[in-house]
């Protein structure tokens, strides 16, 4: 099984962990006799949920455990006081769920709520590091009503491996030391400088590095009254009132976050949202985030087309999936919001004659530019606006898959990098309300997206469940990358599917996409040479860093087959009871 850039300054715990896999290993082969699997951003998160399931533990069980290290060793990333979507496979009965535990916008919030004094939208670092950004967290209430359900061991055992990191300490991975070193903000912000920084004999604060070790006791303490309490060790008591205080507080234009929003918060569970795509079931989560159904009309539209005919990353390959992500991120940025709040036209969006003539308007000899949202069948066209609704790239993303069979794929965040930047409870709280629409309405009509009281934002998470044409599990994946998060899943998934490649492989390979604009380019990689024969296309390229976190496993004639993205810190565990 694969280790990817596993830091040789693990806890003793989690380095315990790795050499019982590896021994693993050695004794059953890469992927024979595995019976359960583990693949995240984090070697001591991996640890942690394969300590779980090994103790029998669900997949449910395990991913509790997961996320609650995450919040401590990648806080840029994600947290408890953040949100996230999670997909829930039960083996025994087929059963797949969708639990939505997206934030919530304060009942307080209006739709102006990113609008400066002129009127104007605020600038993004201004309304990300400030206290009206911070949605009620939703991750812990999501963990503790898909635990009830799915739940094997005792709640307050899921939360020891971290309470045990926090308290022992855990060495600072390469990219949380990158994150906290290039951060203009970070050092200027109460609590978090403490935290995140050392003070020098002169005064000067330095940023903590690669290696060090931190311990976070306050961490620790929500811990353990989450551990004691259940969920309502998050929203009543110490824990919400430390976060209400530090909203309504915050030195840049503070939050209306209150403690009856938490009292009120509820996690959803919703109907997966599924599709053909050549001979599998691709399924997703369905909005609030926008992630499965544009990564489904994408693969919808190319469905159309021989991919597998066009060859791997071929500049006709990169041609149709660029102007394929071109239409659907066009209807997404139209269409999709919560769907307590506005009707998302889901099904019409995934009709499949209507993806087709979708399909029709790509030219294999020029691109088209600038798409225009569709017209699905039944939609009064007009009915919303696009509006201007900013996402920036720090998520996470984990894929589980239990002794019995059971699997969850999980994407959860801060947004940020580092949230709202304000911190409480030894957690970075979120700054997810920018995730809105910062622009309410536009020509007099309300954009699918603006800020309402108890709305929650749109989101492009898209953690991915897929199963065969006789519906046995396939494969489990999904990515951080914020809006780009769409386009790396649905790469990857054709390259699974369409292109036949491993789990690793398909990870590894080289990004593109676009999201109606640009055709974005992986600095440094083999793509760069299909440059000019893109621009003969017409495309417009832009060549950048594209940090995706893909972190997938799939189900293999040989056993469990897993993966973690080689531009983070992640890796795969595997063992068997």
């Amino acid at each position: 099984m694969k280790f990817t850039r596993i830091a040789p300054t693990l806890s003793a715990a989690a380095a315990l962990l790795l050499l019982v896999a590896v021994a693993a290993i050695a004794l059953f082969g890469r992927t024979g006799a595995q019976a359960f699997m583990v693949a995240s951003a984090s070697p001591d998160a991996s640890a942690a949920g394969i300590e779980i399931l090994e103790a029998g533990g669900s997949a449910v069980d395990a991913a509790i455990a997961v996320q609650a290290v995450l919040s401590l060793v990648e806080p840029e990333s994600s947290g408890l006081a953040g949100g996230a979507f999670l997909l829930h496979y039960d083996k025994r009965t087929g059963a797949l769920d969708a639990w939505d535990g997206r934030e919530t916008a304060p009942m307080a919030a209006q739709p102006e709520l990113f609008l400066g004094d002129d009127g104007q939208p605020l600038d993004f670092l201004s309304a990300m590091v400030s206290g009206r950004s911070v949605g009620t967290p939703g991750v812990v209430r999501m963990m503790w009503e898909a635990h009830r359900e799915y739940g094997v061991l005792d709640w307050a055992d899921l939360f020891v491996p971290a309470i045990r990191l926090a308290e022992d300490g855990f060495a600072v991975a390469p990219k949380l030391a990158q994150a906290i070193a290039r951060d203009p903000v970070l050092k200027q912000m109460p609590v978090a400088q403490d935290y995140f920084f050392r003070r020098a004999a002169d005064g000067t604060r330095r940023p903590v590095g690669e290696g060090e070790m931190l311990t976070n006791p306050d961490y620790a303490a929500t811990l353990r009254a989450i551990a004691a309490q259940g969920a309502d060790g998050f929203y009543k008591g110490a824990v919400a009132e430390a976060i209400v205080d530090a909203v309504q507080n915050a030195p840049a234009r503070p939050g209306t976050l209150s403690l009856d929003d938490f009292a009120a918060y509820q996690a959803v569970k919703r109907e997966a949202v599924c599709a053909p795509y050549r001979r599998y079931r691709v399924c997703s989560m369905p909005p609030p985030t926008s992630g499965g159904l544009t990564l489904l009309q994408i693969l919808g539209i190319l469905e159309n087309y021989d991919l597998a005919g066009m060859g791997p990353m071929t500049a006709t390959a990169v041609h149709f999936i660029a102007e394929a992500e071109k239409l659907a991120y066009a209807d997404r940025d139209f269409y999709i919001g919560d769907p307590d709040f506005v009707e998302v036209p889901q099904a019409a969006m995934l009709d499949r004659a209507y993806l087709k003539t979708r399909a029709e308007e790509i030219d294999a000899s020029r691109t088209m530019g600038k798409a225009l949202p569709g017209v699905p069948p039944a939609q009064i066209r007009g009915e919303w606006r696009a509006g201007l609704s900013p996402e920036r790239a720090s998520t996470t993303h984990f894929s589980i898959v239990d002794g019995r069979g059971n699997v969850v794929s999980m994407t959860s965040s801060v947004e940020g990098p580092f949230g709202a930047h304000l911190m409480a409870g030894g957690m970075m709280l979120n700054n997810q309300l920018t995730d809105f629409s910062f622009v309410p309405e536009e020509d007099g009509r309300m954009v699918a997206n603006a800020v309402q009281p108890g709305k929650r934002p749109r989101s492009s998470m898209t953690p991915v469940i897929v199963f065969d044409a006789d519906d046995n599990f396939v494969l489990a994946i999904g990515s951080p990358g914020g809006p780009r998060i769409i386009g790396y899943v649905a790469k990857t998934l054709i390259a699974l599917i369409d292109w036949e490649m491993g789990m690793e492989e398909a990870v590894a390979l080289p990004h593109f996409l676009d999201r109606n604009g640009a055709l974005e380019i992986e600095e440094g990689s083999t793509l760069e040479a299909l440059i000019p024969v893109l621009e003969q296309l017409g495309h417009r390229i832009e060549v950048r860093t594209l940090t995706s976190g893909l972190h997938g496993i799939a189900a293999t004639a040989q056993g469990l087959d897993g993966a973690a993205d080689p531009r983070r810190d992640g890796n795969v565990i595997s063992g068997q009871r």
